[in-house]
């Protein structure tokens, strides 16, 4: 069994339905086996990957956004429960060797240090291998690993070829192998999750030079020629609409020269990195063909939600800007032309690629409309499957996947797992579809809910409301329709004749509107989706969103500089301010890196430069540097840095020799108050690892003096709103 679940893959961005990227080992699947055009996931990875692993509703298992946007409601604990035990571990029981390779993103805030717990982890939920990262996404030279319950550098260094997705097939290899070798009558189950789709957009420039100059003309033209190879090979039924291009998607003949080149490129490295990642799906497929079990491995590929729009409306150099609510820079953005795709960004594409990127649909990732929630499905087994290259447009679920295999493999679900008594299961099998194109739909109701924006289908109707999320600025400043809950309006859609939801006849059905919302009402009651985040519950629309369960660490604590890099989450927060100090031997002519986190994508950074106390704060790649005055002498026991203020209106920052003040200067931007990176990060001590936060000190900057420890105090700044918390997590993904 093989699982291939990418990320930020819309509905048109494999070549098999309809896309101008090259994906000839997806499209060999399908052609070989069969593609789904009616599938639906929850509209955003950790809720998607949830039900994907339990077969139960996302709210319902506690996962109803992020895992880093953790609360008390009991549908946004960020907590799997043991009533819905996961898909791996019954096969792990039934005997199957279980391996999960890639993107996690199941693990909430203040459980992904080295200490654990690990209950949340890959191994704490069934799998008996994992290598991979934890968090929303990694960079793809220098990812923050994970092998099994412990963190692991990277094999190689980007300048020996190093890349993240390439790393992770040649894991998954590994593992199949050793099974193959030393277990070869048990069955497996391999989860490949690569980080790709997901930003940062980053791939060798060979990929990218394969598509140079094809994406010229642009979104609209581009989506018009993908609508029409999804006609005529039967991917959209006919009489499908091709939505309008909305208002805020501009049009491509208005933009000026420069920035049709421009957001052409970022779309060339979108396209060379899916064929990049296609190429190692194709390793995996050839490796299973060499030891002559392709044909009889059930392999599902899809996507967690459909294209992302987190580039905003004029793309992103550094996605950092997005997380921590920047304006994106467009000067930025071009004078980085030439290295998009490269190391010294987090890329990520204008939203008219993710608009193209879901033809026909529209909206695009957290959204319930359909460009966030149906997604690409292929499915492939010639020894199971007697239909090839064949379509299937039942409505199906990702949380009918479990089920399906569960049927394939004949476990059964038990009523226990560990004593504990087993939660209703969501979704219904699929199997049925794989020899009869005319087999019924699995279920014919299924609720959709994200971070605010609702729908439901019933009976090949379904409605969805028009409301916009407060998080992405540019979607807060130029998307129509509602920001308040109160004011949402909910549109209808006749599925059976309009297979993009393009057509709204709420006017003309009032009573089956009706009928459709207290359906989801119903729903949204059974599977604990109340309250809202941002705090509205039907029965108290005054009622404040529950707390997050994770407080944000204040205090002082203490590291050595013999331990691993300590994750950012196990830090005294700084962003309202706090010390850094390091207790050193400083010797004679000291240089080196004291403490630092992150890289030059995001961080800070404590160091001694030509002699002289240094701090960098970056912040989305904008840095701030402040630099002692007089060199520090060979008597010096502390140095250290006082940030004071925080929040928006910047940072004051001072530098200490044993107390004495030696430098001062002001950031415009204060620490970030959740992650320093959407990855993560690790507080490193004595040196650096990786890429640096500022290319004043190349890595490894080992200090030439001793470091006793370093202490990192929290400050007093201001009390964060709980809503803001969870927005800011919500950016993580």
């Amino acid at each position: 069994m093989l699982i291939v679940l990418l990320d930020d893959v819309g509905f048109a961005q494999f070549g098999c339905f309809g896309a101008e990227i090259e994906t000839p080992n997806i499209d060999r699947l399908s052609a070989d086996g069969l593609r789904y055009n009616r599938f639906h996931v929850t509209s955003i990875c950790s809720a998607s990957r949830a039900a994907l692993m339990t077969g139960r509703n996302h709210h319902a298992v506690g996962m109803g956004s992020v895992a880093d946007g953790a609360t008390e409601a009991p549908g946004y604990t960020a907590r799997l429960p043991q009533s819905a035990a996961t898909l791996q571990r019954l096969l792990r029981d039934d005997g199957y060797s279980t391996f999960a390779v890639g993107k996690w993103h199941l693990t909430p805030n203040g459980e992904r240090g080295h200490a654990g717990p690990y209950r949340q982890w890959p191994l704490g939920t069934g799998f008996e291998r994992y290598y991979g990262f934890l968090r929303a996404d990694a960079n793809q030279w220098m990812p923050n690993l994970v092998r099994d319950n412990h963190p692991v550098d990277p094999p190689a260094h980007p300048d020996e070829g190093y890349h993240l997705t390439e790393d992770l097939a040649d894991q998954a290899i590994g593992y199949l192998l050793d099974q193959r070798q030393h277990a070869p009558d048990r069955p497996f189950f391999l989860y490949f999750a690569p980080g790709a789709m997901h930003a940062p957009h980053q791939v060798a420039q060979e990929w990218i030079d394969r598509y140079a100059g094809r994406f010229d003309d642009g979104w609209e033209r581009m989506r018009s020629r993908i609508f029409e190879r999804q006609l005529e090979s039967g991917t959209v039924p006919p009489g499908t609409t091709l939505t309008d291009r909305p208002s805020w998607i501009p049009a491509w003949e208005d933009l000026p020269p420069d920035d049709r080149r421009l957001y052409a490129r970022m779309h060339e490295v979108y396209a060379a990195m899916l064929t990049h990642t296609d190429a190692q799906i194709g390793r995996l497929l050839t490796f299973l063909d060499e030891i002559g079990e392709l044909d009889d491995t059930i392999v599902i590929v899809t996507s967690d939600n459909g294209a992302s729009a987190e580039g905003g409306e004029i793309g992103a150099v550094n996605e950092h800007a997005f997380t921590q609510q920047i304006a994106e820079d467009h000067a930025a953005n071009l004078a980085a032309i030439d290295d998009w795709g490269g190391r010294r960004g987090y890329y990520h594409y204008a939203w008219g690629w993710a608009w193209a990127g879901n033809t026909p649909l529209q909206l695009w990732k957290r959204y319930a409309w359909l460009g966030g929630t149906r997604t690409p499905m292929v499915v492939h087994w010639p020894a199971g499957i007697e239909a090839a290259g064949e379509l299937r447009a039942q409505f199906c679920h990702i949380v009918d996947l479990m089920p399906t295999v569960l049927e394939l493999c004949g476990v059964d679900l038990p009523e226990r797992v560990d004593g504990v008594p087993q939660q209703r299961l969501d979704g219904a099998s699929i199997a049925a579809t794989f020899d009869d194109a005319a087999a019924p739909n699995p279920r014919d109701l299924q609720y959709f809910e994200m971070m605010g924006s609702r729908g439901v289908f019933v009976d090949e109707w379904k409605a969805t409301t028009d409301h916009v999320m407060p998080l992405l600025l540019d979607e807060v400043r130029l998307l129509e329709g509602s920001r308040r809950y109160e004011d949402d309006r909910w549109q209808l859609f006749d599925l059976r004749s309009d297979f993009s939801e393009a057509h709204d006849v709420a006017a003309g059905h009032p009573e089956v509107l009706a009928r459709l919302v207290d359906r989801w009402h119903d729903e949204a009651e059974r599977n604990n989706v109340f309250p809202l985040l941002g705090g509205w519950d039907p029965g108290d629309p005054s009622a404040p969103i529950p707390a997050r369960t994770e407080p944000i660490i204040g205090g002082r604590r203490l590291y050595r500089a013999d331990g691993r890099p300590v994750t950012d989450e196990a830090l005294p927060n700084l962003a309202g301010g706090g010390t850094v100090t390091a207790h050193v031997d400083a010797g004679r002519r000291p240089s080196g890196v004291l403490c630092a986190i992150g890289d030059w994508t995001q961080g800070w950074a404590l160091f001694v430069d030509d002699g002289r106390l240094t701090f960098c704060l970056n912040v989305a790649g904008d840095e701030t540097i402040v630099q002692g005055r007089t060199p520090v002498s060979d008597d010096v026991s502390a140095l250290a840095v006082r940030l004071g203020g925080g929040g928006g209106e910047g940072v004051t920052i001072e530098l200490f020799h044993d107390g004495r003040p030696v430098g001062e200067g002001r950031a415009a931007r204060g620490v970030p108050l959740t992650m320093l990176q959407v990855g993560g990060a690790g507080l490193c001590i004595g040196g650096d690892r990786g890429f640096p936060v500022t290319e004043r000190y190349l890595p490894p900057a080992v200090f030439t003096g001793v470091i006793h420890y370093v202490e990192v105090e929290s400050g007093d700044g201001p009390p964060e709103a709980v809503m803001d918390r969870v927005a800011r997590a919500l950016h993580e993904d």
